[in-house]
């Protein structure tokens, strides 16, 4: 599956892009103005259930697996939204899994997408919020209870990703003029429930810098935004269950 953020290519576009050696992904229609879905299995296998302009929540079901929820965002800037107003918007995310999880009537949920906050910013940590922690042990518990109200967690491997863990130290650079400055940000994020947890291993999510030999960097190591992107991608494998006998 390739899902695309803000891209001004046209669907058709990409897909014959796509197809050009073999013709194996087909376009997963939908009604988020920020996202785009292809797959390379039968397309009517994703289907959509919850979109805003922002968000796309989709039921994935492949043949002879358990049912998965794959939520896709794409959260405002920060040039243009404060900490704050990302942190409600992380709320509004939160409680829009939540909705759907309970009328699925399962937990089995990957979250995805460019965040615009780094995995240790309060929206993304907070019980309210997306409550994501870096611990695996941790966020098998499922649950925490802040003021006689249980929230859900989720594990956010993307803490491992952190500095010089590969040959990037993030998925987006920014060196500004501020005293407070990270250089490389994880604002693109994978984040998993715990019921998913049995089919991941911390090296199923990397962040490539180059793509069949061709480099994703300038000579200076930071995204190559004037071919390709400021931001570098994300790749997730992940081993779902088999449909219970």
């Amino acid at each position: 599956m390739v899902i695309l953020a803000e891209c001004p290519t046209e669907p058709a576009q990409l897909l014959e892009d796509l197809n050009a050696e073999a013709p194996y992904y087909q376009y997963a229609p939908g009604n988020c103005g920020h996202l785009l879905f292809f797959t390379r299995f039968e397309s009517s296998l994703l289907t959509p259930l919850f979109e805003s302009h922002r968000v796309s929540i989709r039921r994935l079901t492949l043949p002879k697996c358990q049912s998965i929820l794959l939520a896709a965002a794409h959260l405002p800037a920060k040039m243009n939204f404060s900490q704050e107003s990302l942190l409600v918007e992380s709320v509004h995310l939160a409680q829009s899994i939540d909705e759907v999880e309970t009328r699925e009537g399962h937990q089995r949920t990957i979250l995805l997408g460019d965040m615009n906050m780094n995995p240790f910013e309060a929206g993304m940590v907070i019980a309210g919020g997306l409550h994501a922690v870096m611990s695996r042990r941790v966020a098998a518990r499922k649950t925490r209870l802040v003021q006689k109200q249980h929230y859900k967690f989720f594990y956010n491997p993307m803490w491992n990703h952190f500095g010089d863990h590969g040959e990037a130290g993030g998925t987006f650079y920014f060196e500004g003029a501020e005293h407070l400055c990270y250089y490389w940000n994880l604002f693109d994020q994978v984040l998993l429930r715990p019921d998913l947890l049995d089919g991941f291993a911390p090296e199923n999510v990397r962040i490539p810098t180059s793509i069949r030999g061709f480099s994703l960097l300038q000579e200076d190591g930071q995204p190559d935004k004037d071919t390709m992107s400021d931001h570098l991608p994300l790749t997730l494998e992940l081993k779902l269950r088999g449909v219970p006998v």
